[in-house]
């Protein structure tokens, strides 16, 4: 964890990124986006408050994926038309960046991919229509045009003010997956797996009524 120090340019007040390789954070005062470029912070923009997620993920929570230890840095908010999830930016102990996707219950973690295979272009999204990442074929199985609610927190690179997002999920033979997240040009693609929560080893959770581990 990197622990690097600086100032809000809106309100002054205290920014510290806890993970190296973070290029954007939310101030927790005034609410600021603010990007990093080496000593500066730069405001980008707003951030509104959040909805209230029912998830007992939060910033700050720790846990282990693959005997790696992670902590909970951000967060990436999404509503579609059956409800909403989170994608919860997770630092490595290691430096390196992966993701928690939290959907009713249901989670799984991935990495993004820096592959040679160039994804699916949009216009060629069908579902049914297969692509190889990381030596695996996969077929598309949804297609997903979300809407962007928000962020919070450190994340590994700039993501804010979006509007409708599309998402292409993809499933292999095995229990790997992949996503196509076309909110940038060329498109991010992230291959993981489905996780069980107890698995993952979490602590610090959010504690509210009605939530049971």
């Amino acid at each position: 964890m990197s622990g690097r120090k600086g100032n809000c340019p809106q309100c002054g007040a205290p920014v510290v990124f806890r993970f190296s390789s973070a290029v954007q954070t939310v101030c927790t005062y005034c609410h600021s986006v603010l990007v990093r470029h080496d000593v500066d912070l730069e405001k980008v923009g707003v951030q509104a408050d959040l909805p209230l997620t029912p998830s007992p993920i939060q910033i700050g929570t720790e846990g282990v994926f693959r005997g790696k230890a992670f902590y909970v840095a951000g967060r990436i908010a999404y509503e579609y038309e059956q409800g909403g999830w989170n994608e919860w930016h997770l630092a490595f102990q290691d430096g390196a960046s992966g993701w928690l996707s939290d959907a009713q219950a249901d989670y799984a973690v991935s990495l993004l991919y820096r592959g040679k295979e160039p994804p699916l272009a949009a216009a060629e999204l069908t579902r049914g229509r297969s692509c190889r990442f990381d030596n695996t074929l996969f077929q598309v199985t949804s297609i997903t045009h979300a809407r962007y609610v928000g962020v919070e927190g450190e994340l590994p690179f700039q993501y804010w003010n979006k509007q409708t997002v599309v998402f292409a999920d993809l499933r292999s033979t095995t229990s790997r997956f992949a996503t196509i997240d076309y909110s940038e040009e060329p498109p991010f693609v992230f291959v993981g797996e489905a996780v069980e929560f107890d698995d993952l080893r979490l602590k610090n959770l959010r504690e509210f009524e009605g939530w049971q581990p």
